[in-house]
C-alpha cells in the first residue's frame, strides 16, 4: 500500500522499550516529516527487574526517564504514562476507557498498537500477555469506543467528543500490509533502543534487532525495514503538497 506521512499519531504500548523494538524507525521517519507523535505507555514497567532486592519504585522512575529519552531521540515530545501494574495487565473496560479518552483528546489520524492476536513468535518466544492486553484494549478503544457517542458517556461529560481514527497500524504482526524503508533511520532506532539501560539492552541486543530488520527488508529490496498490518477505517485527508511517502 502507498504510505504517506500522517499529521497526528498515537502509539499505544504495554511497556517502556516496546515501541523501540517494533516501530522506532518508522516513527523517526514520520517525526522528521512533521508528524505530531504521542506515546502512551500503559504499564509502569515495575516488573522489568527480577533481582530480589530491586527498588521497584526507583525502577519505575528510571524506566520513565529512559522512555522519555528514547522518544526524544526519535523526535517525539509527548509521552503519557498510565501507570497500570506491569505483568498482570488485563484488557478491562477501565483501560479501554482511559485509552478512549486519550484518542478523543488527541484526535489522531493513525493509532499504532501491539498485535492482540499474536501468541507465539516462531518457536522461541511466547508473546507477553501485557502486549496482548494492551493491544486488545487499544483495538476496541479505536473501534467502537472512540467514535461512538453512547459508549462511555462520562467522557462526553468531561468534554471529550467522539473521534473516528482513519488508520490502525499494528506493529510486529504476522500479516503485513505496509513495508517501511527505515534504512536512513536504523542508527536512530538503535540509539533509542539503547536508552533502556535498566533492561540491559546492549550492543548485542542492538545487533540482533538490526539483523531482524535486515531480514525484514531483504525480500523487498531494502537494507532495513519495518512492517505493519494496516486497517483503513476511513480515508485520511490528502497530504500537504511536497509531503513524502513512507
Amino acid at each position: 500500500m502507498k504510505v504517506t506521512t500522517p499529521e497526528r499519531v498515537l502509539v499505544i504500548a504495554a511497556h517502556p522499550d516496546d515501541i523501540e523494538f517494533g516501530a522506532a524507525g518508522t516513527l523517526a521517519h514520520w517525526a522528521d516529516e512533521g508528524a505530531q507523535i504521542t506515546y502512551c505507555m500503559v504499564t509502569d514497567g515495575a516488573a522489568g527487574s527480577n533481582e530480589p532486592d530491586a527498588d521497584l519504585v526507583a525502577l519505575v522512575r528510571q524506566r520513565q526517564e529512559e522512555q522519555l529519552e528514547a522518544a526524544k531521540v526519535l523526535g517525539v515530545q509527548d509521552v503519557r504514562f498510565l501507570g497500570y501494574a506491569d505483568g498482570t495487565l488485563e484488557a478491562t473496560i477501565g483501560l479501554r476507557r482511559d485509552l478512549t479518552r486519550i484518542i478523543r483528546e488527541l484526535k489522531p489520524d493513525r493509532v499504532m498498537i501491539q498485535d492482540p492476536t499474536m501468541v507465539y513468535a516462531g518457536n522461541f518466544y511466547i508473546n507477553h500477555p501485557d502486549h496482548r492486553a494492551a493491544g486488545e484494549a487499544a483495538l476496541y478503544a479505536v473501534f467502537p469506543s472512540a467514535g461512538t457517542r453512547p459508549i462511555f458517556p462520562e467522557l462526553l461529560a468531561e468534554g471529550y467528543e467522539p473521534h473516528d481514527v482513519s488508520q490502525l497500524w499494528i506493529m510486529m504482526s504476522e500479516q503485513v500490509d505496509a513495508i517501511i524503508d527505515i534504512t536512513a533511520y536504523m542508527e536512530r532506532k538503535l540509539k533509542s533502543l539503547l536508552c533502556h539501560q535498566s533492561q540491559k539492552l546492549d550492543e548485542a541486543v542492538a545487533n540482533m534487532v538490526k539483523g531482524w530488520d535486515k531480514e525484514t527488508g531483504k525480500p523487498h529490496g531494502l537494507m532495513y525495514a519495518e512492517t505493519f498490518r494496516v486497517m483503513v477505517m476511513k480515508q485520511e485527508a490528502p497530504p500537504e503538497a511536497g509531503e513524502n511517502a513512507g
